[in-house]
């Protein structure tokens, strides 16, 4: 009996490397050899209490030397795993290239980590020119008292990249425990939390976003508050700045951002939040969104609305708002475990003061605002009505968009995605350099088509 024991204990200390090999193993790999380690070390101690109560001659049943051994291993590649920092660490990452044909804009290519700034010779963000194309790598920390620290990493697509120029951070949060674990500090720079529908390719079906996602909802915020979690119940604010890592000179005005979600349980839910932005030009931000998934369907929706004080486009008057509300819904369909079918229907009424929403990359023409790649604003007919004094109101275009898609999962890590989308309004308001290629002429038309495929790939 003794002789195989000592075989036993040989045996698990050579199964495992030694602790000078932990820095170059992962973290779930580690974590692996400990607990196995442990087990082992658990059957031995037992085995050992069990010789103790035994009459003397079944004492050496277990060989002491070959127990201390397989013990030290075991901690001190533990002690390895806390000395490399990997304890408690999550390391995520994706990349995901993409090609995209535009009709109106007439072009077809790969869209992989463009700019969203002047710099790239490229448009600000647009619907065709979005939150697709990223690499992305994600690292997560919680060490024994409960902090947890994250920083987020994206080139060119992060949710600041339009605001902090440069800046390839996405997300920059430390989570604080106060009284309890489910009661936390939260300070930092966070993305934002509205709507049913993520930024990262690897978490959403389609290859673009929702028209509330991209045009009615803020990008991140900074600043400090709370996230406090009450059995199916999670709430979180912060006080900071609203796309800003950092206030303008006489910039005072205080911001509210925040979020409620309940689970209803393992297949529905439901949440809302908000952005309220005080001062001179006071910003109201609020959605509702939820979710069911059973079985192979899975439905989402999102409702929202927003004024924003001074910021409409008709401004040769003087000031006025912006206001817009809309509604967003997609349902998805597993045809086999690993092919799903998606459509996705979005509609925004921005019809008052010309148009204009709190995500639009306007031009300016004798006062009035307009986006001409995505189809936010008045006409050109009308602008030039409206400053000639033909007509009295100047009334922006309402917008749609419906997408339908595929996505096949290669492999656990690995998905193929494809979208057709239309885009409308009721107004010609996309311009169209199919026809004009210079811009010159101002040929603009009332909807415009896209199509895009891509390969997500994550870890």
């Amino acid at each position: 009996m003794k002789n195989r024991l000592s075989f036993l204990a040989v045996a698990i200390a050579a199964a495992f490397p030694m602790a000078q090999s932990a820095h170059a193993q992962t973290n779930a790999e580690l974590k692996q050899e400990i607990d196995l380690l442990k087990q082992q070390l658990q059957v031995l101690m037992k085995k050992m209490e069990a010789s103790t109560a035994a009459p003397a001659a079944s004492q050496a049943q277990v060989d002491p030397q070959e127990f201390n051994r397989v013990k030290i291993k075991a901690e001190s590649t533990e002690d390895a795993l806390d000395s490399s920092g990997l304890k408690g660490l999550k390391i995520n990452g994706l990349i995901d290239p993409t090609f995209i044909y535009s009709q109106n804009q007439d072009r077809s290519g790969f869209i992989f980590l463009n700019n969203f700034d002047a710099r790239s010779g490229e448009a600000p963000y647009a619907f065709d020119n979005g939150n697709f194309g990223q690499a992305m790598l994600d690292l997560q920390k919680e060490t024994e008292g409960g902090n947890k620290w994250r920083l987020t990493l994206a080139p060119h697509k992060a949710a600041s990249s339009a605001y902090n120029l440069g800046s390839i951070v996405h997300e920059a949060s430390v989570s604080i425990p106060l009284i309890d674990q489910q009661t936390r500090l939260l300070a930092g720079q966070v993305p934002d939390w509205s709507g049913y529908e993520y930024l990262w390719a690897n978490q959403q079906p389609l290859i673009t976003h929702n028209m509330l996602f991209d045009f009615t909802i803020p990008s991140f915020y900074s600043g400090a508050g709370m996230e406090i979690t009450r059995g199916q119940w999670i709430a979180k604010f912060l006080v900071g700045n609203v796309n800003q890592v950092a206030r303008a000179s006489g910039d005072k005005d205080p911001s509210l951002n925040y979020r409620v979600d309940y689970s209803k349980g393992e297949f529905s839910g439901f949440g809302f939040a908000g952005t309220h932005t005080f001062g001179a030009n006071r910003l109201d931000i609020f959605e509702v969104d939820g979710y069911f998934t059973r079985g192979d369907w899975t439905f989402q929706g999102q409702v929202g609305a927003g004024k924003w004080a001074g910021m409409g486009a008709d401004q040769l008057n003087g000031p006025t708002d912006a206001q817009w509300w809309g509604l967003s819904g997609l349902a998805g369909y597993k045809l086999t475990p690993r092919l799903q079918a998606i459509a996705r229907a979005d509609y925004i009424n921005n019809s008052k003061n010309g148009g204009g929403v709190f995500g639009y990359a306007n031009s300016t023409a004798a006062g009035i605002a307009f986006d001409s790649r995505n189809g936010f604003g008045a006409s050109q007919q009308d602008i030039a009505d409206y400053t000639a004094g033909t007509i009295s109101e100047l009334v922006g275009a309402n917008r749609y968009a419906l997408s339908l898609g595929l996505n096949y999962l290669l492999n656990p890590t690995t998905t193929w995605k494809m979208e057709l989308r239309y885009d409308g309004a009721t107004k010609d308001v996309f311009q169209d350099f199919r026809n004009d290629p210079s811009g010159a002429a101002g040929i603009y038309k009332n909807r415009n088509i896209l199509l895009g495929t891509s390969v997500v790939v994550s870890f």
